[in-house]
């Protein structure tokens, strides 16, 4: 272990890992804005130069913590995706994965929203969107396929899908689950089927 003047480690364990949790802790309890990679090394016990060996800044901690949520947001997706199954159960299966995370990670989920906007969005940031998209795509083009969901560009069709699902999660992100569990399968529905009367 290197150790500065101070006597102070550079860096200990999987340093990365540590601020990145930090990090994480710092947004949701206090916010983006209290987010420093100061902080984060007096907290880790290290010198503040010792995260500069893995972030350049705090955009990119900023990043990388995104990063790590789409990452972890596809692999709940994954695990949920039943392949040989209906559409209607893949939709209600990712469906539920996806408020699941949102509502256990919403301050995340809203930096990793506001982290793909930036002018300086990493090349992995934006690949791992894409795979995302990809999951939702899936189910879709299964659909299509099968004469359950309608014709035409697949990627709209998922962006509405997505759209409806973030929109979902968070405007039930302040109340119990159970109060809207039983309101997921009938949203999925109406996705699935429109509103036109039938």
């Amino acid at each position: 272990m290197l150790m500065n003047m101070a006597g102070r480690p550079y860096h200990h364990g999987d340093l990365r890992a540590v601020l990145l949790a930090g990090a994480e802790r710092t947004l949701a309890d206090r916010g983006p804005a209290a987010i420093s990679l100061r902080g984060l090394a007096r907290e880790a016990g290290v010198s503040h130069a010792a995260p500069g060996r893995h972030f350049k800044d705090k955009g990119a901690l900023l990043d990388a913590l995104a990063l790590s949520g789409f990452q972890r947001l596809k692999a709940s997706l994954d695990r949920a995706d039943v392949e040989d199954a209906d559409t209607g159960t893949r939709f209600l299966a990712l469906a539920r994965a996806y408020v699941d995370f949102t509502r256990a990670n919403g301050a995340l989920l809203d930096l990793m929203y506001a982290r793909k906007h930036e002018s300086d969005v990493t090349d992995r940031l934006i690949a791992a969107i894409e795979e995302l998209l990809d999951i939702v795509l899936a189910p879709i083009v299964q659909g299509q396929h099968a004469g359950e969901i309608v014709q035409g560009d697949a990627k709209s069709i998922a962006y509405t899908v997505v759209s409806t699902l973030h929109g979902f999660a968070s405007l039930t992100a302040d109340h119990s689950g159970e109060e809207f569990d039983g309101v997921l399968p009938e949203v999925v529905h109406h996705l699935l089927h429109g509103l036109a009367p039938r």
